[in-house]
């Protein structure tokens, strides 16, 4: 069986990659993952668009998350889907980074049309993967361990994809430590399908038992931080103890002091890969804070998300920064 990759064979990767820098993805028609990849709402045209759009500010990878259930009803569409959307990428320069699980926002989950977000609410339609009783209930994990195996070893070599996230925020939703044992068995499913990819699960909140796993078992270690920027360096200067390269999978909330502005400019200089939150607003409504209520007028000051649905930017001098900061540093 495989095993967690070398401290030296992280970094030969990570050295090999220019600086990692994108953004989460979900196109502006889908409102959660269920929309973005089943048959009758994959908006390929629409993913094709708003790729160029990332590839124009100079991002190189973006983070994506998939859905069990999709998988579960159309494997092989599923895969089919995937490969689409990885040409796409590959055609605007992006190696994505895939996430197979998630504990955040909503436990109530179906195939088919989905729900209407809930007008000016923050996420109102974000379902979670696998969704909390099935966490709890290890005699449901048959199809889970399915879905991994067959997802990563289809993709285990395929030069497009960057990373597997294998498991986002793990503990979300109060289920802290009840979300370590499906933890645990996604790094042993990914394992066994050999990908020349490394494995990681990002450290998100403070709980000793998770973060040691997370910590213990990814090839690269990843991270969320959505604080100021002398946080940002503090938890940088903590995880560069664990001599392994460091990616921040999630950052940029501009109402929390986390900002384009503060927090990339120490992200190059550190040598750190660095991915926000959010590209194009739309059903997701991320530009809204967490918290948000139904109702809600657009904030003046938005919460996520870069650039408008016709794919102007909600702020001119932030996307030239981003360009700045980012241009004529690829390889």
């Amino acid at each position: 069986m495989a095993v967690r990759w070398s401290s030296k064979k992280a970094w030969g990767w990570y050295t090999a990659q220019p600086w990692i820098v994108g953004c989460n993805f979900i196109p502006s028609t889908a409102g959660n993952q269920m929309e973005m990849w089943q048959e009758e709402s994959f908006d390929i045209e629409t993913i094709g668009r708003e790729l160029g759009w990332a590839g124009d500010l100079g991002f190189n990878t973006v983070r994506v998350y998939i859905h069990d259930l999709v998988w579960q009803a159309d494997p092989e569409g599923l895969r089919e889907r995937v490969d689409l959307f990885l040409d796409s990428a590959a055609r605007n320069g992006i190696r994505p980074i895939f996430v197979f699980f998630d504990d955040c926002w909503n436990q109530k989950q179906s195939l088919g049309r989905q729900p209407a977000p809930r007008p000016g609410v923050h996420n109102s339609i974000w379902v979670q993967s696998p969704g909390s009783r099935v966490v709890r209930d290890p005699s449901g994990w048959g199809r889970l361990s399915d879905y991994v195996r067959d997802v990563v070893g289809h993709f285990r070599s395929d030069e497009r994809v960057l990373l597997w996230d294998l498991y986002n925020e793990p503990g979300n939703n109060n289920l802290g430590e009840a979300s370590l044992g499906l933890l645990r068995e996604a790094f042993r499913w990914a394992r066994e399908a050999e990908p020349t990819q490394p494995l990681s699960v990002g450290v998100w909140f403070d709980n000793q038992a998770l973060n040691e796993f997370q910590l213990g078992a990814s090839d690269v270690v990843t991270f969320h931080n959505y604080h100021d920027a002398e946080n940002l360096v503090e938890q940088i200067r903590a995880l560069e103890g664990y001599e392994r390269p460091l990616i921040c999978t999630e950052y940029m909330a501009r109402s929390r002091g986390s900002r384009f502005v503060t927090h990339l400019p120490i992200f190059k200089r550190e040598r750190v890969g660095c991915v926000n939150w959010g590209l194009v607003s739309g059903r997701t409504q991320t530009i809204y804070p967490w918290g948000s209520k139904e109702g809600s007028s657009e904030p003046k000051e938005w919460f996520h998300d870069i650039l408008k649905g016709d794919g102007t930017p909600f702020d001119a001098e932030e996307v030239a920064l981003i360009k700045r900061i980012i241009g004529g540093d690829q390889k």
